[in-house]
């Protein structure tokens, strides 16, 4: 069996994440701590006990996903004798979740990860006024229908394609108008349905710029050492180790497609048959049923979960 480990994005967090992980492992609470230390911030309070309104900020939901992502896999370490190098073919995360594939790897510090993510959030927010972007799921349509569709509705505006998710499931993110250009476009054009998300921004596409370059100077100021797994990045569908690679994929990664419907066939045409999500929900799992049939998917964000999981 060769196997994957895939780390989820935002719209997976929920109140009570990783609660369960802390009450009964000692290596999920370091995790936590330093976490909770690296922010100045009791995030795994929030977390653990809500509001929901601020746990789904994106400047919260970031790191928080983050850290119970790597909760688990350090529980799977100390407790059921993992060894990410030996055991696991490749690495990949949605949109955040790349950094938590990259935390994995030991290519970021848990610290350092943590900081990143909280800026990150907070210069995706603030890169666009409230009510200027917005973002809409496409279902039923691939790819090319859908990057068709964003270049019609663009009208001298920005209409991009930010999530290539598989099973027909396309986002695009722009300005409100454009978006709302292409939903009534993708409605005639045989989508299955195309509704308007409630998100707080234009997230991966060309009006992230600005967020883009706060992130260019925070990891030009930021160690990266080489990861000890390949990590499938997200703007590439392609792995990489080295930290000047990393660097660029986690810069353009800001305004760039969300290629996760190829990162998925990347790693099954390498040979992995077993993709297993790191942390909390079934998102990424869900979707890898859809992309690659014929490889199993699981997920692991508990204690019984862990307990059940074998090499």
């Amino acid at each position: 069996m060769s196997r994957a480990f895939i780390f989820p994005g935002q719209g997976s967090q929920a109140v009570g994440m990783g609660a369960g992980l802390a009450q009964d492992h000692a290596a999920a609470r370091a995790v936590f701590a330093e976490v909770d230390e690296a922010l100045g911030q009791n995030l795994s309070r929030l977390m653990f006990e809500g509001p929901a309104d601020d746990l789904t900020l994106t400047a919260n939901a970031q790191p928080a996903l983050m850290a119970a992502s790597l909760a688990a896999l350090r529980v799977l370490e100390a407790e059921r004798g993992l060894d990410l190098a030996r055991d696991v073919a490749f690495v990949a995360g949605h949109s955040l979740g790349e950094y938590s594939a990259l935390a994995a790897a030991g290519a970021l510090t848990l610290a350092d990860t943590a900081r990143l993510l909280r800026l990150r959030g907070e210069a995706m927010q603030r890169a666009v006024p409230v009510g200027t972007g917005a973002m809409a799921a496409l279902l039923g349509l691939d790819v090319e229908a859908a990057e068709e569709i964003a270049g019609e509705a663009e009208q001298g505006e920005v209409c991009d394609v930010a999530n290539d998710n598989g099973a027909g499931q396309v986002v695009v993110s722009g300005h409100r108008a454009a978006v709302e250009r292409a939903v009534a476009l993708a409605q005639g054009r045989g989508a299955k349905r195309a509704v308007m998300l409630n998100v707080s921004a234009p997230f991966h596409c060309a009006l992230m710029r600005p967020a883009a370059e706060t992130m260019r100077a925070a990891l030009d100021q930021v160690e990266i050492v080489a990861a000890s797994v390949p990590v499938v990045a997200n703007v590439l569908a392609a792995p990489i180790r080295e930290p000047a690679a990393i660097r660029d994929a986690l810069v353009r990664q800001v305004t760039g497609t969300v290629r996760w419907r190829e990162c998925v066939t990347a790693m099954a045409h390498a040979g992995v048959d077993a993709f297993t999500e790191i942390g909390t929900g079934k998102v990424l799992a869900g979707l890898v049923k859809r992309t690659a049939p014929g490889a199993t998917a699981a997920s692991i964000g508990t204690p019984a979960d862990i307990a059940a999981f074998s090499l």
